[in-house]
């Protein structure tokens, strides 16, 4: 799901924003600041004239980068997975003016001693957006190089306070087939939910992402909150984020719900380990015509490796 840059061990635990800074960014916000940090949207998050969504201002340059070619922005924005919208990749796209991304809230919830519900302008306020250059890559043997805009998903869950019983994070999309209208198909047994290890979700590579290209997220990308989590595979990066969940025991997920024998908790990217139906030791680059070997971690070896030390990672794939 990435590409790399120098080494994530560079960033350690103690370089994430501490909860007292970020509470008393609430309190700010709560005496008038959230247009003096300019993280709203503008005009009620109204397109701009190109029919792009809004710039989303004061994002920082993340400690993620790549040389590689990105991913066009029409290319990244009308060829998706999102089955809450349609099963085919342009259906995300035709159908993301359903999808109300505003307002929004997600519950935090589980083996947390300080259980929130926090909305989405709260969250923006709250959190120093960053651009993470990464790549995506999904399990059909695609992929993309996209500049998300985001922030550590270890910063949202700091704030809730995780107890020693919190082994994993659970995730569910918003469930509502007026907006999401490919929830009246039955190919997944609906809410779509997922789920990472503790440590895999405290990660510095793993972010909660809020825009694309220095955008506010499109709808067909999983406004106004998805997961992206580099080094696995798309079907991880859940969409719409309603509710986290901190749990002591491995959440169900859902396409490990629906065909075990292909998808597992962990959905690493594995070149060595075949989905049933195909070879996943190569990919194609949306865009390109010849395709290259696909990389252990999807090349983030040197920073996550040490995650499964000890684990058959063909059992725990």
């Amino acid at each position: 799901m990435l590409i790399r840059k120098s080494k994530s061990t560079d960033i350690c635990s103690s370089e994430i924003t501490p909860e007292a800074l970020y509470l008393d960014r609430r309190r700010f916000l709560a005496g008038g600041a959230a247009a003096a940090l300019g993280l709203t949207l503008p005009e009620g998050g109204r397109a701009e004239e190109d029919g792009r969504p809004p710039v989303l201002e004061g994002v920082t340059p993340g400690p993620y980068g790549t040389s590689e070619e990105k991913t066009e922005w029409d290319a990244v924005t009308s060829y998706n997975n999102f089955y809450e919208l349609g099963l085919d990749k342009g259906d995300p796209k035709k159908n993301a003016h359903r999808l109300q991304a505003r307002p929004w809230t997600v519950e935090i919830s589980g083996e947390v001693d300080a259980p929130r519900t926090i909305g989405i302008e709260d969250v923006l306020s709250a959190m120093t957006l960053e651009e993470r250059v990464y790549r995506l890559r999904c399990v059909e043997a695609w992929s993309m190089v996209i500049p998300w805009v985001g922030f550590p998903l270890a910063d949202l869950l700091t704030l809730a306070k995780p107890t020693s019983k919190a082994k994993y994070v659970a995730f569910e999309t918003l469930y509502d087939p007026k907006q999401l209208p490919g929830q009246r198909n039955s190919v997944l047994d609906w809410p779509y939910r997922e789920g990472l290890r503790i440590d895999e979700a405290m990660h510095p590579l793993t972010i909660l992402a809020v825009g694309l290209y220095g955008r506010v997220l499109p709808n067909q990308n999983g406004a106004p909150l998805r997961l992206v989590v580099p080094w696995k595979y798309g079907f991880k990066s859940i969409k719409s984020i309603v509710s986290i969940k901190l749990t002591e025991r491995e959440p169900r997920t859902s396409w490990n719900r629906r065909a075990p024998q292909e998808y597992g908790f962990y959905a690493n990217v594995n070149p060595e380990v075949d989905h049933p139906r195909w070879s996943q030791a190569r990919e194609r680059r949306v865009g390109d015509f010849f395709k290259r070997d696909t990389l252990m971690f999807n090349g983030y070896g040197e920073e996550v490796a040490h995650l499964y030390d000890g684990m058959d990672l063909r059992r725990y794939y």
